[in-house]
């Protein structure tokens, strides 16, 4: 079966962001893998980091249950990811584990360095996936079959300037937004912390609302999540676009790749 990974920053981020086209995937028979790069352990302002990180370990183990999804544990702590090669080469070693033919990641340009830092250690370790001389920790072979990188919405579908970020398709997630909710739902541990830390007076709503917000600029669909590809130098053939083409009856197009403009 053909395999997508997703890569994140938070514990929550993929369910926010990801997890419509997720499920999608899952019911065409993909096989999913989750991994969220940092441990949530600053996420918090009731409990300590370590109790806080273990909450959300284990929120985040029920969510990728929730999704069908391997999860794939964190590998430091909230606002310490930065793109360094010792991070790299742990996101590398997941990488040639699961041999993904489709990584899922944030925006390149997002809200919080988080976030940017996550796509830029996802993009790094997808661009090594077949080469030997960058050592994975732990060590694992390298694999060379074509990887392609799509881009989820920056949150908000903005820049931080305020610019409405384009994608280059829309998935339509209408039948699947309570299986999405659903999953998010599983991250209680962050209703109280959004609430006092981003204005968010109901994460759920705001998920469907950003959904909604998507769909809206779809001009389609209900509830949608959009996707640009990354261009295939060093990661796949000019023309792979596997995402496109698995869910190809349920796509809405959107700016075409390449174009000059806002996004």
């Amino acid at each position: 079966m053909p395999t997508a990974l997703t890569i994140a920053a938070h514990h929550d981020d993929i369910e926010f962001l990801m997890a419509g086209t997720m499920i999608l995937l899952k019911q065409r028979g993909w096989d999913l893998h989750y991994m969220d790069i940092a441990d949530g352990c600053r996420g918090s302002t009731v409990t300590d980091r370590e109790e806080t990180a273990q909450i959300r370990l284990n929120e985040a183990r029920q969510a990728a249950e929730s999704l069908g999804a391997v999860f794939h544990p964190p590998i430091c702590p909230d606002m310490e990811i930065h793109y360094r090669t010792d991070l790299l080469r742990k996101v590398a070693a997941v990488v040639r584990q699961v041999q993904p033919s489709v990584i899922l990641t944030h925006s390149p340009i997002d809200y919080m360095e988080d976030h940017e830092n996550a796509c830029r250690l996802a993009v790094g370790a997808a661009f090594a996936h077949g080469m030997p001389n960058l050592e994975s920790d732990p060590p694992v072979g390298t694999y060379d079959d074509p990887v392609t990188v799509y881009h989820a919405q920056p949150v908000g579908n903005r820049q931080p300037t305020g610019e409405l970020v384009v994608p280059h398709f829309y998935v339509d997630i209408s039948d699947v937004i309570d299986k999405k909710q659903q999953a998010l739902a599983c991250h209680e541990s962050q209703k109280v912390w959004l609430d006092q830390s981003q204005g968010m007076d109901s994460y759920l709503q705001t998920m469907r609302d950003g959904s909604a917000e998507v769909g809206r600029m779809s001009g389609r669909f209900a509830f949608a999540e959009g996707w640009r590809r990354r261009e295939h130098w060093g990661f796949c053939g000019r023309d792979d676009d596997p995402l496109r083409d698995a869910l190809a009856d349920m796509i809405a197009p959107g700016k075409p790749r390449g174009e000059v403009g806002k996004g």
